[in-house]
């Protein structure tokens, strides 16, 4: 049975430990793909690297400290980082597509219905995607942030029944392997938990902008989609391979008992339609308490929007906290905010059940 999947290469995994892009590492990922293609496999790339090979290409120079340095080298490597992927893989005579995104791609309508069309199209053509965040032109306001989220977008995106995060690591351990001999690997997470969670470590290497901690992120926004999630190390032989034949390595994540229905797999794709400001009473209730928006803990609305779309759920300080499926319209919203539940029929004159947001339509940041 042949399936659509995203694989994502960190930069540890790409430059094989090392200050350059290993092509000889890189080359062993795309016979792994080519076969995988020649299979009948849909397969999707998210591709770190490109800041790592700019620094390479300009001989590790010395650069200001700032955005637009980092910014350069985006823009130096990222077509240094995709030469390298279009020579290795017409080897195998395989075409590739090259999609660089923000949040503003995500979130604006047009862009997102733009970037989710181009995806399927490049499938349909039996061309391999080949996407990075567009480190070039990304502010830190629309910048997704580290390629383990993006590639759990592109994952919904592409509605992919796996996600493989490659990274330098050979799988998640119940402590700091790094500090503690003793640390275990952990094979199958069936829930991702506050405990799973604390013992997600930082970045092993430097290289990169996501530690294991991203990763259990990424894995969540995708389990919860309705797509597997692994973690395995990069360095394993022929691991793309094993993981897409079901064998055991790395850390699998189940797909959650409770996952998002099909309608709501874009909570982490679709563009909000509106944003909701909410007490501090309601964050603490949705952060720690893992329950439900009630109207009483909203203190603005934002934005027209209809019952049924996704909006964006903010702290008084203007912090994104999640996004969710909005059980009323914006008008009645309005009228609500700050009202007991028990007061919603009165002033509605209707209502849809006491909660604004209810905790299973709702992913949190």
């Amino acid at each position: 049975m042949t399936k659509t999947i995203v694989i994502k290469l960190g930069t540890s995994t790409l430059t094989h430990g090392t200050k350059h892009l290993s092509r000889p590492h890189m080359l062993d990922i795309v016979k792994q793909i080519a076969e995988l293609h020649q299979q009948g496999h849909r397969l999707i790339l998210v591709t770190s690297g490109a800041v790592a090979a700019g620094r390479d290409y300009l001989g590790h120079r010395e650069l200001p400290a700032t955005l637009a340095s980092k910014q350069l080298l985006a823009a130096v490597g990222q077509s240094q980082l995709i030469q390298v992927w279009e020579s290795l893989f017409s080897i195998y005579n395989i075409k590739i597509g090259q999609m660089l995104l923000t949040r503003a791609d995500i979130e604006n309508k047009d862009h997102f219905l733009n970037a989710r069309d181009t995806l399927a199209a490049l499938l349909e053509q039996q061309i391999i995607p080949i996407i990075n965040e567009n480190d070039a032109v990304a502010t830190a306001e629309f910048r997704i942030g580290d390629n383990d989220n993006l590639s759990a977008l592109v994952a919904i995106l592409a509605q992919a029944e796996q996600l493989i995060l490659l990274t330098d690591q050979t799988a998640l351990f119940d402590s700091d392997p790094r500090t503690n001999p003793n640390a275990k690997p952990i094979s199958v997470v069936e829930k991702i938990t506050p405990d799973i969670r604390q013992i997600a470590g930082g970045s092993v290497t430097g290289l990169g902008t996501g530690g294991m901690s991203t990763k259990i992120t990424a894995a969540d926004i995708a389990t919860r989609s309705g797509v597997e999630t692994v973690i395995a190390s990069g360095e394993t032989p022929n691991v793309i391979l094993s993981l897409v034949k079901g064998e055991t390595l790395g850390t699998r994540f189940l797909v959650q008992a409770d996952r998002i229905e099909g309608r709501k797999q874009w909570l982490f794709g679709a563009p909000p339609a509106g944003t909701i400001t909410i007490d501090q009473g309601a964050e603490d209730a949705l952060l720690i308490q893992h329950k439900s928006l009630l109207p009483a803990g909203i203190i603005h609305i934002e934005g027209q929007f209809a019952r049924g779309e996704v909006v964006k759920i903010l702290n008084q300080a203007g912090k994104p906290l999640a996004l969710g499926i909005s059980r009323y319209n914006s008008e009645a919203l309005v009228l609500i905010k700050g009202k007991k539940s028990n007061e919603i029929e009165q002033l509605l004159g209707y209502e849809f059940g006491a909660v604004a947001l209810h905790r299973n339509e709702m992913i949190i940041y």
